[in-house]
């Protein structure tokens, strides 16, 4: 039987996705992609911006035409009734139970062998009880590296965000049981894992923090390489940036920064002023030689006039961020700003978010072109258009050149960066590890 597991949002649901597929493939069935057409759709939703939910409904509308399809994810814990509403074999279960779908493939082989149809054994489970740090999973099938999630829930009530809602208060797995994960899946061959969460600069603030993790971590592992999904600044402290200048620790780091405006980041409830953020993302740049930075930017904010967006621009020029991921303002039930009143047209929202992705554009360029001739590393991720491509140490999307002829996919290769063409970034294999 074929199950796709859909995945709409962060990384941490993407991790969480991979821990349900792998719970399948575990029990005899065939984990496929959207493309190939399944007897089973898993929908693991978002409810960031209303764009995410709308491409969720679409896509559960489209695989319920054909098959039972099951939807979870934080815009499922919110909006359960509507979705519910999208087909007649749509069963949704809630954040607060995904991690009960561990147990969903044992369950239905026992069920189908029992003459219950897919969806009748769907609507039979009810699952044991499970953890939020019970997602360990041991394959991966949508990704060529690792995943292992850390920390989840968030005590920050930005306003604008309706996740901490849907996700709840801060929480953080064992230590022990990290390195314990890690070290397993550095023993079954992985060269890279990404330590995931939904604040992960939450992990144990009130004790050790982040950064005492990666010490104790990185004491115990051997070359297994270490990306961290994204870094909310206000918890970012010299531990950490300690633990960053580690070789293993990858040289990618990606900050929801949200506004280059003081008087915005206060309006929102972000817990920094532009002056804090500069001087941790200055230190970030000294941790590692010229390290790709990320941001997270949100045009149209309510309060956001000319002079604050004219702020954001230029702080955001100024530091030299290496890519922008841009999101025009999407008001969300729930939260304080739902129903600001002092909003921002929607035009004048697309039209910044469009100079913002025009300036995020030309920071790339620059950057890929720094890169050429420069020693790094590649994880293999497959063949695309005849050609092997991978992602480098500093998260570059590259073709291969002059691959092994044993080549496969998370396999780990170093070379040297090649020319940025229109199409794509060269990187010139010289050793294989």
């Amino acid at each position: 039987m074929r199950v796709c597991v859909y995945t709409l949002g962060c990384r941490l649901n993407q991790c969480e996705s991979e821990a349900i597929a792998d719970s399948f493939a575990r029990e005899g069935f065939e984990i496929v992609g959207e493309q190939d057409g399944a007897d089973l759709y898993i929908v693991n939703t978002c409810t960031v911006t209303s764009k995410a939910e709308q491409k969720a409904r679409r896509m559960i509308r489209r695989f319920a035409q054909s098959s039972p399809t099951l939807v979870t994810g934080c815009y499922a814990q919110l909006n359960r009734e509507e979705l519910e509403s999208l087909g007649k074999e749509v069963l949704v279960v809630p954040l607060d139970g995904k991690a009960r779908l561990l147990k969903l493939a044992a369950h239905l082989q026992v069920a189908m062998e029992s003459s219950f149809s897919l969806f009748e054994g769907m609507k039979s489970f009810t699952g044991e009880d499970a953890t939020v740090f019970d997602y360990a999973a041991a394959t991966f099938s949508y990704h060529s590296r690792a995943y292992l999630k850390i920390q989840d829930g968030c005590d920050n009530s930005c306003a604008y965000c309706r996740v901490h809602v849907a996700r709840g208060k801060a929480q953080s797995l064992d230590r022990a049981i990290v390195i314990e994960r890690a070290k397993a899946l550095e023993e079954a061959g992985f060269n890279e894992i990404m330590l995931t969460g939904v604040n992960l600069t939450m992990y144990d603030h009130r004790n050790e923090g982040l950064g005492g993790l990666l010490e104790a971590l990185l004491g115990e592992i051997g070359d297994l390489r270490i990306r961290l999904s994204s870094m909310e600044p206000d918890h970012i402290d010299e531990r950490l940036l300690g633990a960053l200048e580690d070789p293993r620790m990858q040289p990618h780091f990606h900050i929801p920064v949200q506004s280059g405006s003081d008087s915005v980041l206060k309006r929102v409830g972000r817990k920094y002023t532009i002056a804090e953020l500069t001087a941790i993302l200055d230190r970030l740049k000294t941790v590692k030689d010229d390290p790709f930075l990320a941001a997270d930017v949100i045009t149209g904010l309510p309060g956001e006039g000319e002079r604050e967006f004219e702020e954001t621009y230029m702080f955001l020029k100024e530091i030299g961020f290496s890519a922008l991921h841009v999101f025009p303002f999407s008001p969300r039930p729930d939260t304080p700003l739902f129903n600001a009143k002092d909003r921002v047209p929607e035009s004048v929202r697309d039209e910044r978010a469009k100079i913002l992705r025009t300036l995020s554009a030309e920071l790339t360029d620059a950057y890929l072109r720094r890169q050429e001739g420069k020693q790094g590393e590649v994880i293999v991720q497959g063949r695309k258009g005849g050609f092997w491509c991978g992602v480098t140490g500093n998260y570059v999307d590259v073709r291969i050149v002059n691959p092994p002829l044993f080549a496969q996919r998370g396999m780990l290769l170093e070379g040297v960066f090649g020319k940025k063409t229109d199409r794509f970034v060269e990187f010139i294999v010289t050793e294989t590890s």
